[in-house]
């Protein structure tokens, strides 16, 4: 091949390098918005089925999205006024337990024979400094040095937080009332001739999603109010906390409630907080409470929902963890059952003709 113009060449290839590099300067720049209108986008279909719901029940589409759209909003407000305080002031309770905990680990058998073995190691002399550290902290945040930055720090990063929920609401709001004018609009994209298969499989994918999404959240909520009512009962540690925490890891799909069981069980054996016999009982239930949700409840309530088998459900959860964290956990399996279903509908199909 000969070239007639070098320069042309390299300078339309250096261009075409930095159009690229450019392209996923922007993606990486604008990978915080994109989070929030994919997270906004997963929450909006899994509220499109209960609308959906209402409209077969003779309830006009706009009224459907507003009594939708008035019950997240009755359910944030709930969460903020009823639920965050008690967490916060548990939260609070387990801090200023801090330093008791510290205390007791020190005094303990253990710390005596790690003295014992390692004369050279100052154990103890570490666990008062973060004793004294964290009681410091508690009595007077601006006695300790650098504090002050990391006090700025936690309230910048609350603060942003609290700006992200309040965006994500925002559009998963927008997106609910106008889901299906946009996949009006996506359809239009696409040939004539493939516009029907398109939006065949288009619908499928979004009524898998939304199950899903609607079933993953039902499965959290049962799983965070009976976990409350029982480490209530059994005066674990911190029940509130704790329930949030079971709620919030059952959201991820058959790694969540697992997750969640084990953290509770081991906060309930923390010393000075709760006891071996505490952590049985919550070991016991939670034992049973994951055979009740694998046969029954689960079955039940994602049966429309996205079929996915387990090994593609633990991998798809690692991967999108690593890669989004919680959202990525969440989202990755309803791609995977989406690119499943492609799979199944169009490139099986295909390769069968050929």
């Amino acid at each position: 091949m000969r070239i007639h113009n070098a320069f042309r060449l390299g300078l339309i290839g250096t261009l075409g390098v930095g159009l690229g590099l450019l392209i996923l300067l922007s993606i990486t720049q604008l990978s915080t918005i994109l989070t929030y209108i994919g997270a906004a986008l997963f929450l909006a279909l899994g509220l499109d089925p209960i609308v959906s719901w209402l409209e077969k029940r003779k309830v006009p589409r706009w009224a459907a999205i507003l009594i939708v759209l008035v019950g997240v909003l009755g359910l944030v407000a709930a969460l903020i006024l009823l639920v965050v305080p008690i967490v916060v002031g548990e939260a609070s309770k387990l801090i200023n337990q801090i330093p008791k905990l510290v205390d007791s680990f020190t005094s303990g058998d253990l710390v005596k024979q790690l003295q014992a073995q390692f004369p050279g190691l100052a154990i103890s002399d570490i666990a008062d400094n973060i004793t004294k550290t964290v009681t410091d902290f508690i009595n007077d945040p601006t006695k300790v040095g650098g504090v002050v930055g990391g006090v700025v720090s936690a309230a910048l990063t609350i603060g942003t937080g609290f700006f992200a929920v309040v965006i994500v609401l925002i559009l998963t709001l927008y997106f609910t009332a106008s889901l299906p004018s946009m996949k009006r609009a996506s359809y239009q994209l696409v040939p004539a001739s493939k516009r029907e298969r398109f939006a065949d499989l288009t619908e499928q994918i979004t009524a898998s999603v939304g199950r899903f999404v609607t079933g993953q959240v039902t499965l959290g909520v049962i799983n965070g109010v009976l976990s409350f009512i029982f480490l209530s009962i059994i005066q674990a540690p911190f029940p509130a906390v704790l329930a949030f925490i079971a709620f919030f890891l059952s959201i991820i799909p058959l790694v969540g409630t697992l997750s969640g069981s084990i953290i509770i069980i081991l906060t309930c054996l923390i010393p000075g907080l709760g006891s071996p016999l505490t952590a049985l009982a919550a070991a016991i239930y939670y034992i049973v409470y994951m055979q009740v949700e694998a046969y029954f409840l689960s079955p039940r309530i994602m049966s429309r929902a996205v079929s996915v088998p387990g090994a593609v459900v633990v991998i798809a959860a690692l991967a999108g963890g690593s890669l989004l964290g919680l959202l990525g956990a969440l989202v990755a399996i309803p791609v995977a059952a989406s690119i499943l279903l492609i799979i199944k509908q169009v490139v099986i199909p295909r390769q069968n003709e050929l």
